[in-house]
């Protein structure tokens, strides 16, 4: 969706390149003496949408954190397009192209819309080019278009969580971490998001999703991971876990 994607017409099948874009090996994370994360392994490949679901508390914001850069990781690997991204700090992981939507979705709410969008684009140097890009956002989020001078603060929750996505687009991300982006919002509002992510999936973004709301999650998936107390405890498509009856009995109440 950006100026340095390619539009693509077509969304990425679930039939993986020989090369993952992002490859996780043996992750693991602790807070004191609590293991968060315990040798978590998985991949994303490009173009694709990838989730990663289960309860609360089970580990998936800490993997997402570890990705980033904001917790240490206490062992493990991290590649990003062939390179070891593992003990990159966390603006040099957003400039190598790993961007993440945080949790809760962290806007600026003193600042207005447009300020909001501008400042993810604060690692970029080409300034030429931002016009433009924030042109696209607004193409994709009317609503922030109409409001782009108003406070962020002012913004409803769903409002809020599309101008945290558009700031992390600002970035120009080839792959977009997303962490529970339905939380706290009308199911109306949750459709329009996970619409909106298909949208930008089939542009060419690649996406690793963090979700609870494990049923919207899997039906956008090509690929789907479910982590129990740390650690990955079944994978396959998306569709392939959606018609598993151990994932509809503990996450779909079916």
């Amino acid at each position: 969706m950006t100026a340095a994607q390619s539009p693509s017409s077509t969304l990425a099948t679930s039939t993986a390149p020989a090369s993952p874009l992002l490859q996780v090996e043996g992750l693991e994370v602790a807070y004191g003496h609590i293991e968060a994360v315990k040798g978590v392994s998985f991949e994303l490949h490009e173009g694709q949408i990838t989730t990663l679901v289960g309860a609360n508390g089970a580990g998936k914001s800490t993997t997402l954190l570890a990705l980033s850069g904001l917790v240490k990781k206490r062992a493990g690997r991290v590649r990003f397009d062939g390179r070891d991204i593992a003990a990159l700090p966390p603006h040099k992981i957003v400039r190598s192209g790993v961007v993440q939507v945080a949790e809760g979705r962290a806007t600026l709410t003193t600042l207005t819309v447009n300020e909001n969008l501008e400042l993810g684009a604060y690692t970029r140097s080409d300034r030429g080019e931002r016009a433009a890009d924030l042109e696209r956002i607004y193409t994709l989020f009317p609503r922030l278009k109409e409001r782009h001078n108003g406070l962020a603060g002012n913004l409803s929750g769903g409002e809020q969580q599309m101008l945290a996505i558009g700031r992390a687009l600002m970035a120009r991300p080839r792959v977009l971490l997303l962490d529970e982006p339905s939380m706290g919002l009308a199911p109306i509002i949750v459709q329009d998001i996970f619409r909106t992510l298909r949208d930008i999936n089939a542009q060419g973004l690649t996406i690793f999703l963090v979700e609870q709301n494990v049923r919207q999650a899997l039906r956008i998936a090509d690929r789907a991971y479910v982590i129990e107390t740390g650690e990955i405890v079944l994978q396959g498509s998306g569709r392939e876990l959606l018609g598993n009856p151990k994932v509809q009995d503990a996450y779909l109440g079916s």
